[in-house]
């Protein structure tokens, strides 16, 4: 028994430092953000363009390390392998908005993989809704490798493809949540290239973003996790004990949620 826990750990652990491979804290299993850059405020008015991580490099940032559970909205882990990720923004509807990027120079590693989870509350039009965007850019090239974007009204310009969204209600509102769940990236920069050819070696930065609505009421947030050259494995689901108690928090959150006030569109 106490050989295989020992293969066990020592399996965990070199999982662990490939899985990174390239990259600071790719998994956030450091439990912080160090190797991470941070920005983050808020945005409001309408309509509005969709928001522009860019925007917001030098301001507060709304991200939260997460040790495991379930998402008190959808019942997604919050962890989707090892035992952190990351929440880019959070269920609270107060015009946020918060971004994340990584950038990696000379990654020679043959795939990039990345694992992320989007929840977003129904809202308004395409332009003035909660919104997700993520980028995984090519540096070297100056080209998108991965560009999705999506608000709750719908998918905005190229790459939203290969993403089956759930909803879920909102009680006593009329658009539900939706959510994107667990998504995994898999770039092969073997043929990632123009033309198909090769892109290993070169520089990379992912950039990931996450707001509110512009007139505070409805809340947008994503999990990231497991940046790095290896696809990041499943984590466990959590215990039953776990799961009730998330179950109960969850309604104590719909509560809360009834008394809100806001502007429809």
């Amino acid at each position: 028994m106490k050989k295989t826990q020992l293969a066990l750990a020592i399996g965990l652990m070199v999982s662990g430092s490939v899985y990174a491979t390239g990259f600071t804290n790719g998994g956030f299993e450091s439990g912080d953000l160090s190797g991470w850059t941070q920005g983050g405020g808020s945005w409001g008015g309408s309509p509005i363009s969709p928001v522009d991580p860019s925007s917001y490099a030098a301001g507060a940032p709304n991200n939260t390390i997460m040790t495991g559970g379930l998402d008190a909205i959808t019942g997604a882990n919050t962890v989707y392998a090892g035992a952190y990720s990351v929440r880019v923004n959070d269920s609270n509807n107060n015009y946020s908005v918060s971004t994340l990027s990584q950038s990696v120079l000379n990654y020679t590693d043959n795939s990039i993989y990345f694992a992320w989870n989007a929840v977003l509350d129904g809202s308004h039009g395409l332009t003035d809704s909660d919104y997700f965007s993520l980028t995984l850019h090519d540096d070297s090239n100056n080209t998108d490798i991965v560009s999705r974007a999506y608000s709750s009204a719908g998918n905005i310009g190229a790459g939203t493809s290969g993403v089956t969204w759930s909803s879920f209600p909102d009680p006593g509102f009329h658009q539900p949540w939706l959510t994107s769940g667990w998504v995994v990236e898999n770039i092969d920069l073997t043929t990632a290239g123009t033309g198909g050819t090769s892109i290993v070696g070169d520089n990379f930065t992912l950039s990931l973003l996450a707001s509110d609505c512009p007139y505070g009421g409805h809340a947008g947030y994503v999990y990231l996790d497991g940046f790095g050259a290896i696809i990041p494995p499943p984590g466990p689901v959590p215990e039953p004990e776990i799961m009730a108690m998330l179950a109960f928090g969850a309604l104590g959150l719909a509560t809360i949620r009834r008394r809100r006030t806001f502007i429809e569109a």
